[in-house]
């Protein structure tokens, strides 16, 4: 039986005339394939996903909450919004979340019907301090879906620290809306991938992930070459072959 709950995340700049567009109709992506839904850390649908799968709008920065962007995210018709990306690294303070959480986030839920995700934080100590804030201070409007991002070299590791936030939150289901291994060694890359990949089909109470990215260019040099899921041509990875068409995904 297919297990769907894998995210394509894809990088903005694929988008438009400078991009690689037409990569996106090389995605096995939808219904049928364990690709199901594709984010692009904005507000505004990939004009390339051609409705193919559902879209996941997200309220990276307080930017988001104006303008064009907060169109966009007030209009959507997809079902689930995402908060906030890291905002403990953007000098977010929780209180000011939580502020913009209560009078425009809640809202599109109990006038919309939307589900929400809550800030998705680093997996160190301040991320980790920053989200139990404010999921303490948002217990009469709590979040739909806690978000997670977590970035490191080995997989029991992660699934050791997915539990352990599981276990801290456990009426929370979970979106892993980023993670990756560091590793710059291909095959530990892929070990890392492949743990934590069948580690997440398997257990109930993951609801989404997704392995960063699918992008031509390295986004900083924290992230790994051999971790990489676009080649800069556009065309796609080994690894981002595996997560296509593997279930379960093979070392």
């Amino acid at each position: 039986m297919l297990i769907a709950k894998r995210c394509l995340l894809w990088d903005w700049t694929n988008s438009g005339a400078t991009g690689v567009p037409w990569a996106m109709d090389k995605v096995a992506l939808g219904s049928g394939h364990l690709i199901s839904s594709v984010a692009n850390w904005n507000a505004w649908v990939p004009p390339e996903l051609k409705g193919r799968a559902p879209y996941r709008p997200m309220v990276r920065t307080e930017g988001q909450l104006a303008g064009q962007d907060w169109t966009s995210v007030t209009n959507t018709n997809e079902q689930i919004i995402h908060f906030f990306n890291e905002p403990e690294r953007q000098g977010i303070t929780v209180e000011k979340a939580v502020e913009h959480w209560n009078n425009q986030m809640v809202p599109l839920r109990t006038k919309r019907g939307k589900k929400l995700v809550s800030p998705s934080c680093a997996n160190d100590a301040n991320g980790q301090a920053w989200i139990k804030k404010f999921i303490d201070q948002t217990q009469g409007s709590s979040p739909d879906y806690l978000g997670l991002h977590y970035y490191g070299t080995d997989g029991d590791q992660a699934i050791a620290f997915i539990e352990s936030m599981h276990n801290k939150y456990p009426k929370h289901p979970i979106i892993v809306s980023e993670i990756a291994s560091t590793s710059r060694d291909k095959k530990e890359v892929v070990e890392f991938t492949a743990k934590t990949v069948n580690w997440m089909d398997q257990t109930g109470y993951i609801f989404e992930y997704g392995f960063f990215g699918c992008m031509r260019k390295l986004a900083d040099g924290f992230v790994s070459p051999a971790a990489q899921l676009m080649n800069g041509d556009g065309t796609f990875t080994d690894l981002m072959n595996k997560l296509m068409y593997e279930q379960p995904m093979k070392v």
